[in-house]
C-alpha cells in the first residue's frame, strides 16, 4: 500500500496518544477515517481535529475494545457507512503496575481483556471486509515489553507477548493463503502518552508501593519519543 488517500483507515483508542497522532497524520493524507475511544469526550475531539487537518471523511463512537459484541457492530457500520476499512490500527491499550503475587486476578483481566482480546476482537470483526479489499494492512500494537519482561509489568508484558505471536502467526496465515491483507506488529517504548496516567498502579518495578499519579509523573520523565514521532 503505497498511498492513504481516500482509504479508509479504522483506529482504536483514538482519543489520545498514538492513536490520536495517527488519526491525524492520516487525515492530513485525506485519509476516510472512522476513529473510536471509550474516552468520548477525548475521541470527539480528535475527530474535530482530523476534519480540520484535510480527512476526506470523519467517522466516530465511542467504544470499549473488551466488547466483542460492540466491536463487530462497528465493523458492520463501518461497512455500510464507509464502505469497509482499508487499514485497521488496533492501538487502544491499557497499564498496570503490580507484582505477580499482589495482582488480583480482576486487575490481571481487566487489563488482557483490552490490551490482547481488544486485538483479537479488532482482527476477527474486520478481517472478512479486509480481505474483501485489492490491498489492505492490519497494525496490531504490542509494545517494547512484547520482547522483554520487566519486574510489575507481567500483565502487560504476557498481554503485549501474546499481540506479537498472535500477530506473527496471523501474518502467515493471510500470506499462506495468498490474500493481498498484510500484517504489522510495533513495538514501541517510552512513548509519551496518557497511558500511564489512566492505568492502574499499585507497585513500581523495584517492588515498593506506588499510585497511578506518581507512576504517571515517572513515566512521563523517562519518555523520550512523541506520540507524533511514533505515528
Amino acid at each position: 500500500m503505497k498511498s492513504l488517500h481516500s482509504k479508509v483507515v479504522t483506529i482504536t483508542g483514538a482519543a489520545s496518544g498514538m492513536g490520536r497522532a495517527l488519526a491525524l497524520q492520516c487525515a492530513s493524507l485525506g485519509s476516510k477515517l472512522a476513529i473510536s475511544d471509550i474516552d468520548e469526550k477525548g475521541v470527539e475531539e480528535t475527530a474535530a481535529r482530523a476534519r480540520k487537518a484535510g480527512a476526506a471523511e470523519v467517522d466516530v463512537i465511542k467504544l470499549d475494545v473488551a466488547d466483542r459484541a460492540a466491536i463487530y457492530a462497528w465493523a458492520k457500520r463501518i461497512e455500510e457507512k464507509l464502505g469497509g476499512t482499508d487499514v485497521l490500527v488496533n492501538n487502544a491499550g491499557v497499564s498496570l503496575s503490580c507484582s505477580v503475587e499482589a495482582m488480583t486476578d480482576a486487575d490481571f483481566e481487566w487489563l488482557f481483556a483490552i490490551n490482547f482480546w481488544g486485538v483479537v476482537n479488532g482482527c476477527k470483526a474486520f478481517l472478512p471486509q479486509l480481505k474483501a479489499k485489492p490491498e489492505a494492512h492490519i497494525v496490531n500494537m504490542s509494545s517494547v515489553f512484547g520482547i522483554i519482561g520487566v519486574p510489575s509489568q507481567s500483565a502487560y508484558c504476557a498481554a503485549k507477548f501474546a499481540v506479537r505471536g498472535y500477530s506473527e502467526s496471523l501474518r502467515q496465515e493471510l500470506a499462506l493463503a495468498k490474500t493481498k491483507v498484510r500484517v504489522t506488529c510495533v513495538h514501541p517504548g517510552g512513548i509519551k502518552t496518557e497511558i500511564a496516567r489512566r492505568g492502574r498502579h499499585y507497585e513500581d518495578p523495584l517492588g515498593g508501593k506506588t499510585d497511578t499519579a506518581t507512576a504517571a509523573a515517572n513515566f512521563e520523565q523517562a519518555a523520550r519519543t512523541t506520540a507524533e514521532d511514533a505515528a
